[in-house]
């Protein structure tokens, strides 16, 4: 109850970057809980108690989005006032993703261990077995494919399932991002002593970089899949689907995929062609 009053679709809109700090506490919270009560299962059991607490501001979005879908006549200002939810979105997933690559660098080794134990198995998975860059992109792609119709069937099937979805890819970027930085900062502390905090920062500023150049459109696309299945499940539960708006409605939420299909080719091209050529 007072996680989920933190803040509503309508404030989040005007000021986005508060949600990038709700999304940072309902991840500590959950990261916190989750080691004290469940630690062997903690990798698991915290990203479900994130879930949990951003499920009340998805489902309200996706209930104001379906509004506007069937209020609005011009398709280019629907797309218009979508984007305003799906930026808030992002900075929600920004603090989920920062909330987890601190407690990767700072936990010690055996709750770290404990959180990030099926997120490790699954980056080992999707890595193997890619060497050349077509047999990679078309890996990348097809994985990252199959994720974006999970967020499209759990919006459309569970309301706003999909944010457990995206809790779950915040916390497999976020331990990518962790294991990137330590390795770093051990290079730092053999090569040079280690520098203090202007070799920690560096780190963590190309870590930022390279996950961001791909990662960004990644989850763009994956939040725009999830809100055209929430708009849906939302339309069919106002019933409007006995109504020629949903036939408005339809279109939009294609469009919508569409869009978020373009944008994860785009993110999988990035992260082949062009973070594989930088680092």
């Amino acid at each position: 109850m007072v996680l989920e009053s933190l803040i509503s679709p309508l404030n989040a809109e005007k000021k986005p970057w508060e949600t990038l700090i709700v999304g940072f506490f309902y991840s500590a919270v959950a990261i916190a809980l989750s080691l004290w009560i469940f630690e062997e299962q903690a990798s698991l059991i915290s990203v479900f108690l994130i879930s949990i607490a951003a499920l009340p501001l998805v489902y309200s979005t996706f209930k104001m989005e379906e509004a506007k879908d069937v209020s609005m006549d011009d398709e280019r200002g629907i797309l218009k006032e979508h984007s305003k939810a799906i930026v808030f979105l992002i900075f929600l997933f920004c603090g989920i993703v920062l909330a987890y690559v601190l407690a990767y660098l700072v936990l010690p080794g055996l709750q770290v261990n404990h959180l990030f134990e099926l997120q490790h198995t699954t980056i080992t998975a999707i890595n193997s077995n890619t060497n050349a860059n077509l047999a990679m992109l078309s890996k990348i792609f097809l994985n990252n494919m199959k994720v974006l119709t999970f967020c499209v069937v759990f919006s459309l099937f569970y309301g706003a399932g999909a944010i457990f979805i995206l809790a779950w890819n915040g916390s497999i970027i976020a331990t990518a991002m962790g294991n990137f930085i330590r390795e770093n900062l051990s290079a730092y502390a053999g090569v040079l002593g280690f520098g203090g905090i202007s070799a920690y920062l560096h780190t963590f500023s190309i870590s930022l970089i390279r996950y961001s150049i791909h990662g960004l459109p990644e989850i763009a696309a994956y939040f725009i899949a999830s809100l055209a299945g929430g708009i849906i499940s939302v339309a069919v539960i106002r019933h409007d689907f006995r109504t020629k708006k949903f036939e408005k409605i339809l279109f939009d939420t294609s469009n919508l995929i569409l869009i978020s299909i373009s944008l994860l080719f785009l993110a999988a091209l990035l992260e082949v062609y062009v973070i594989l050529a930088i680092f």
